[in-house]
């Protein structure tokens, strides 16, 4: 039976800012933006938006990308294009949602580091650098990680120059480890989990996470079924993750990245997409056997009520929630 939420997990709910660090749903122009409002619907004040991940090329990124943006700034009765911190903040005050966007993975680069100035001048505010395989920046998870390349270093400069999150998602361990050290600002895994709770090549390890802790960065908890490690992806199988992460990273190190996706249309759906690329997601780790399920923007507030119900203070679960990524914006963003 589903306890009803408590008027102490509201409260605190509606007050919080409440920030998810990477939509899920398919980076094309055709994405019906209206679905923006699952997550406005939810309380949520800030997304950051995919548009382009190594699977596509550079020039569908700038397509969806622009017609992105454009759409947004067509609808700021309803949503901000936030440039800095303090954009959130405003949108927030003006019962809107704020909004920029993320790239997975360097292959949108297109081998030119004065394409992350382009990008960052568009709203691009994250940018990971590889989706699972190997590019010329670095190692993917699901691939024979060679580790940080010359090229990746040189971005990396270019987005501590800019003032943007390195997003070390989807990347290999080596690739990971060497980015965090490299950079000289904070690096965040926007939607990772444990690997200890799900033993699974996307997540990361203990080492990852506290590496990622002392660079002042954030790990965002991912609400994939694939990542959770359970068949219940509710709101109590993310609090499971939020909790050993506030245990290994600490309170200020912890967010969330639900990668929550919506169908785009029947030929880019993210369970075909899967199926028909086996390379960038593996069949024998899992990914096409069963369908992709996520945690929705909905559950937040379930989240707020569990957490509350095992103890925690209600600073750290407003850090969780989403102030933990508005201080680092903060600090990194320019």
């Amino acid at each position: 039976m589903i306890k009803p939420i408590g008027q102490r997990a509201r409260d605190l709910y509606a007050k919080a800012l409440v920030w998810d660090a990477h939509s899920g749903f398919m980076p094309e122009p055709t994405a019906d933006l209206r679905n923006l409002n699952i997550w406005r619907d939810a309380g949520v004040d800030y997304l950051s938006i995919d548009v382009g991940f190594d699977l596509v090329s550079w020039e569908h990124t700038v397509k969806t990308l622009t017609a992105f943006r454009h759409w947004i700034l067509d609808h700021a009765a309803e949503f901000i294009l936030a440039r800095t911190a303090a954009d959130i903040r405003r949108a927030k005050g003006e019962g809107k949602m704020a909004v920029t966007f993320d790239i997975e993975g360097m292959n949108a680069l297109d081998g030119r580091v004065e394409m992350v100035e382009f990008y960052h001048h568009l709203g691009v505010r994250q940018m990971l650098f590889a989706y699972n395989r190997n590019n010329l920046a670095g190692g993917g998870c699901h691939d024979e990680d060679m580790g940080l390349t010359d090229f990746g270093r040189a971005v990396i400069d270019e987005m501590n120059r800019l003032g943007m999150f390195v997003d070390v998602t989807h990347c290999g361990y080596r690739t990971s480890m060497e980015a965090m050290k490299y950079s000289s600002e904070p690096v965040i895994f926007s939607h990772s989990n444990p690997r200890t709770l799900c033993n699974h090549e996307r997540n990361i390890t203990d080492e990852q996470i506290k590496a990622c802790a002392a660079t002042g960065g954030i790990i965002g908890v991912v609400g994939v079924n694939l990542f959770l490690g359970r068949d219940d992806i509710g709101a109590q199988s993310l609090a499971s993750h939020v909790e050993y992460l506030l245990n290994v990273a600490g309170p200020r190190h912890v967010g969330i990245g639900l990668d929550y996706a919506f169908p785009v249309d029947s030929d880019s759906h993210i369970n075909e997409k899967i199926r028909a690329n086996p390379g960038f997601w593996p069949p024998d780790r899992g990914y096409g056997v069963a369908d992709v399920h996520f945690v929705a923007p909905a559950d937040l507030l379930a989240l707020t009520d569990i957490l509350l119900q095992r103890g925690h203070a209600e600073e750290v679960i407003r850090g969780v929630l989403g102030e933990n990524f508005m201080r680092l914006a903060g600090e990194v963003w320019r």
